[in-house]
């Protein structure tokens, strides 16, 4: 089998540049890596996406949304990570089900019992080896996502982002949460330099590996 790591946090905190840098470093490595996103990664996933993550004139029920990230979830699964880990390679994820709890159950207020009965029906009960959860407070995080934004090019995906911060401080609070509960979520201060969280991150992956 292979190795399943996920990236997790609110917006902004640098999970994705974080993501890349630990892809290079196990290739590197001589590992074979698989890099996905959520919602995305398949053909139907990234049709999704674009519904649920770039703002629109009719507003998106919390249910609906729920179910639409769970379904772009047990597709990508099913069609890309189960095969690649059978394989033999590693996955890492932008995002998996711990970011379901956090948004749609902290932030959306939805029933949290549902929403792990959900996660695990479409996952078919597999858990990340490690999630790394990049913290950072939120004011500085939504400041670098409306950059990071600024200067992208094609659709804006900023429907997340433009929530107001109490939601984002409850979405934050879920994740930490979260990281009290499950000992494969390992924190890490998101405020220092980029080579520093990359340097932390490749610490505690081949800590875990020696371990496993």
């Amino acid at each position: 089998m292979g190795f399943f790591i996920t990236f997790e946090g609110i917006e902004g905190c640098g999970k994705s540049t974080q993501l890349n840098l630990l892809k290079g470093y196990l290739e590197k490595k001589g590992k074979e890596v698989v890099a996905v996103r959520e919602p995305g990664g398949t053909l139907l996933g990234e049709k999704v996406r674009a519904i649920l993550l770039e703002s629109a004139e009719e507003s998106v029920d919390p249910w609906a949304e729920l179910f639409l990230y769970e379904a772009c979830r047990a597709q990508l699964v099913t069609r890309v990570v189960k095969p690649a880990l059978a394989a033999g390679k590693v996955v890492i994820s932008d995002r998996f089900y711990d970011s379901t709890l956090a948004y749609q159950g902290f932030g959306r207020g939805l029933e949290r019992a549902s929403i792990r009965k959900l996660n695990s029906i479409a996952t078919g009960g597999l858990v990340p080896d490690i999630t790394i959860l990049i913290d950072c407070e939120v004011e500085d995080g939504l400041k670098r996502a409306f950059s990071r934004i600024a200067s992208a090019r094609g659709a804006r995906e900023d429907r997340f982002e433009k929530e107001e911060i109490d939601f984002h401080r409850r979405v934050r609070d879920g994740f930490l949460k979260a990281a009290k509960r499950e000992a494969r979520i390992k924190v890490v201060e998101g405020s220092a330099e980029i080579s520093t969280v990359h340097r932390q991150i490749c610490d505690i992956i081949d800590r875990v590996w020696i371990k496993g």
